[in-house]
């Protein structure tokens, strides 16, 4: 039952990326929207749940949503830059390699040799993985504009895998549950991803498209609930490993439903690629 509640996210968090492709909207609109439903989502259980929240837990919880805001904002950013296809295999290796390695040195969650050894081999499969789906075809007439664009979504990536690593981080090492924190992580995540979106500065953050991204927020706000849910019961390192397999769903999703282009060599690299960081989240999630 564990290990069923830490793929619910990744149904939701691997739907994300095509929800919000298809619903339009530049990075800050679509951050922005999303916190807009994550806040809802934090209200609604709140609202039902009733936790008790203290100064810790507030303080905690806005920490952990200003980091969330950091890695969201920058990984749409890398979306519009490289595409969903190549951003979420790519984002979804360095946050599994982050948080793994964070559960296991600095939450001591592998403790046998056995752990280390199936935990070494999962990161070197996610490496390789998360390396397959940016190759490039060099043939492709796209390969000149892609190496641009490629650098500029990386840099965007770097700052994003921070950010998630420190929005995880920081509630593991609290031990606050899951339903407390939601609410306080909301407030967090909104504060940042209004600072980032630059509300008043033009950047036309109060338009439709961002009404229409509280839908990416609700979807992330359930994934969230079952994440943290998870965590608390199986560890980060596993927890979060499993959440991040919906990459299939994102990554192959991106080129049918929202018709990114990939020439038949990037098509093999993109499956394999997907189905070594699924098979590498696999291996971590058999260590329980």
């Amino acid at each position: 039952m564990a290990i069923l509640i830490a793929l619910i996210p990744a149904l939701a968090w691997g739907s994300i990326g095509l929800v919000s492709g298809k619903l339009g909207g530049n990075a800050y609109q679509q951050t922005f929207g999303m916190t807009i439903g994550a806040l809802v989502f934090g209200i609604g259980t709140f609202l039902v749940i009733q936790p008790k929240i203290d100064l810790f837990i507030m303080v905690i919880g806005v920490i952990s949503g200003l980091f969330w805001s950091i890695g969201q904002g920058q990984q749409f950013q890398s979306m519009q830059a490289m595409g969903v296809s190549k951003t979420v295999p790519l984002s979804t290796g360095m946050q599994l390699i982050v948080n793994t390695l964070a559960g296991a040195l600095l939450f001591h969650e592998w403790k046998t040799t056995h752990d280390y050894i199936f935990g070494i081999t999962a990161l070197v499969i996610l490496i390789a993985g998360a390396t397959l789906t940016s190759m490039k075809d060099p043939k492709s007439s796209l390969a000149a504009k892609e190496d641009t664009q490629f650098a500029r979504g990386f840099r965007a990536l770097i700052l994003s895998t921070i950010g998630y690593g420190g929005y995880t981080i920081i509630v593991n090492w609290s031990g606050i549950s899951a339903t407390t924190i939601v609410l306080p992580q909301a407030i967090g995540m909104f504060i940042g991803a209004a600072i980032f979106a630059g509300v008043g500065i033009g950047k036309a953050v109060f338009d439709k498209k961002t009404g229409l991204n509280i839908v990416t927020g609700l979807l992330w706000g359930l994934g969230n609930l079952f994440m943290l849910i998870s965590m608390s019961d199986i560890g980060l390192a596993i927890s979060y490993s499993l959440s991040q397999c919906g990459i299939i769903i994102s990554t192959i999703g991106s080129i049918y439903l929202l018709g990114e282009r990939k020439t038949k060599k990037e098509m093999v690299y993109v499956t394999l690629g997907c189905l070594l960081v699924i098979v590498g989240g696999v291996t971590l999630g058999m260590m329980k």
